[in-house]
């Protein structure tokens, strides 16, 4: 199909430019939001289909960026997109958990719909934009657009703490990114070339490659997050609606990943070699550090965002193992966090919209009146620390082997911290679930219902689905982080 990228990252901003024109058609924003919703959702699901019909279409076992679209713009300028076995399946990620955020948002968004549902229109475009840019100003573009729509997002539709929580998301990114700009321009004028593919053939200079790499670290590292950076997550993720966290979670921690895939190991090895231990400390500090945090939290939202972080430790530790299970585990890890993480967010928000609260203690015995929404709380509590069978398990054994291929201290100290994951989690699954009602507000709470149902029942699938068969992943992702390692051994003379 021609310009097939093209049509799946710009078709979520068709419908955003809809819902604009239906909103000025109609006589006020109440009367436009059933009508927002469901071109939101439709376009959504279209964008969904485009994904798996780029799926089915893409040959695992080429190497080469396929799809790809290049078109020349003023001022050497050039419009080039191509995806490979690895951003592949982020834009199917991305793809898949948007019509669920709108469906997550139906009932619970209730002012300033048709805003709303643009705002998540225009970040679909712009996170979907990111995976298939294959410009280096281009991809800079998309990469901190995604700033502009997750900002509103947290700072009109969040929490009482709404606007502190987006301004230090905002600042903490966006400052995160200046150096990787600097560093951008300057590698399109050694080079000559604003071509990501031609830039990985590029060899810079060993001189060179430290302070181009640490640019570049600074902004994905943020990103991610990874320790010590990571303060500016839980408080975004606490103020967010659900389907903000979702997506947060879900899809843009995994820029900072796929940036460091994508630029600091293949066109800095030596540098990324260079900096390998450091690397390893910040990320098993990040997955036992963090996890201890997350066992004194009193907010349901903020443990699992600070389980988010030590879950990253995992993938960063991955990528700058410097070998091909290392890395297959890292962007597996990332696709399955997507899947969990939200669905955690989501149960989060199912008893936030009955109770409107998250505090943990103010639950207890939620079994006995919401047993349906105890089982799939119980199915991702335990996909998140790892259990055998679910799609958690996979990225954090992948991992773990390729950290110990790298290092042995490494992947002693991150299995230590797989233990401290399922003692918060397993902690707060007691707490909230198990027990006698003894809060009376509790007494009438509803379990779920279809709607709700219908959100969680992809989730489960999908978390099962790459538990059990894990090469639905690995085949696509085996030819484009063999040769990302490829050219990593290769420099380092591995």
């Amino acid at each position: 199909m021609p310009a097939i990228l093209s049509i799946v990252t710009f078709l979520p901003l068709v419908g955003a430019l809809v819902l604009l024109a239906a909103r000025f058609t109609q006589k006020s924003a109440d009367a436009a939001a059933p009508l927002a919703r469901w071109i939101a959702l439709i376009t959504t699901l279209a964008t969904f289909a485009v994904s798996i019909v780029l799926v089915m279409s893409f040959d695992p076992s080429n190497t080469a960026y396929q799809f790809v679209e290049l078109h020349k713009w003023f001022a050497g300028a050039t419009y080039h997109l191509g995806v490979d076995g690895i951003s592949i399946l982020f834009v199917l990620l991305t793809a898949f958990l948007l019509p669920i955020c709108i469906v997550s948002s139906w009932k619970s968004i209730e002012t300033r719909v048709v805003e709303y549902m643009i705002a998540f229109l225009v970040l679909e475009t712009l996170v979907i934009g990111v995976f298939t840019s294959l410009d280096l100003f281009l991809f800079y573009i998309f990469f901190e657009g995604t700033l502009v729509p997750m900002f509103l997002i947290i700072g009109i539709w969040g929490g009482a703490n709404r606007i502190y929580a987006s301004y230090k998301f905002f600042l903490y990114t966006l400052l995160g990114s200046v150096l990787m700009l600097l560093a951008m321009l300057w590698m399109a004028y050694y080079a000559g070339t604003t071509s990501i593919p031609e830039l990985k053939a590029f060899r810079f200079p060993a001189e060179f490659q430290p302070l181009l790499w640490l640019a570049f670290f600074a902004s994905f590292a943020v990103k991610m997050p990874m320790w010590p950076v990571h303060t500016w997550l839980p408080d975004a993720h606490v103020q967010a609606p659900t389907a903000g966290s979702v997506i947060l979670a879900g899809i843009l921690l995994k820029l900072g990943g796929y940036g460091f895939i994508l630029f600091n190991v293949p066109m800095f090895p030596i540098a990324s070699q260079m900096f390998q231990p450091f690397v390893m400390t910040l990320s098993v500090i990040a997955i036992v550090y963090t996890s201890l945090v997350a066992f004194r939290q009193t907010d349901i939202k903020k443990l699992i965002a600070y389980s988010s972080v030590a879950h990253m430790g995992f993938v960063t530790m991955g990528i700058f193992a410097g070998n091909a299970q290392g890395m297959q585990g890292a962007v597996f890890q990332m696709l399955s966090h997507g899947l969990i993480s939200g669905a955690l967010f989501l149960c989060v928000g199912v008893v936030y919209d009955r109770m409107h609260t998250r505090e943990i203690s103010f639950y207890g015995g939620l079994t006995a009146r919401m047993p349906w929404y105890a089982a799939i709380f119980l199915m991702f509590t335990m996909a998140n620390v790892g259990l055998p069978g679910t799609s958690g398990f996979v990225g954090e054994i992948l991992t773990m082997t390729g950290g110990y291929q790298a290092a042995t201290w490494v992947a002693f100290v991150a299995a230590s911290g797989v233990i401290f994951s399922a003692v918060y989690a397993l902690t707060l699954y007691r707490n909230v679930m198990f027990g006698e009602i003894v809060n009376p507000a509790l007494a009438d709470i509803k379990d779920i219902d279809k709607r709700e149902l219908l959100i969680f029942v992809p989730l489960i699938v999908g978390t099962i689905w790459l538990g059990v068969q894990p090469d639905l992943v690995l085949n696509y992702t085996a030819a484009s982080v063999d040769a990302v390692v490829g050219v990593y051994r290769a420099a380092i003379g591995g």
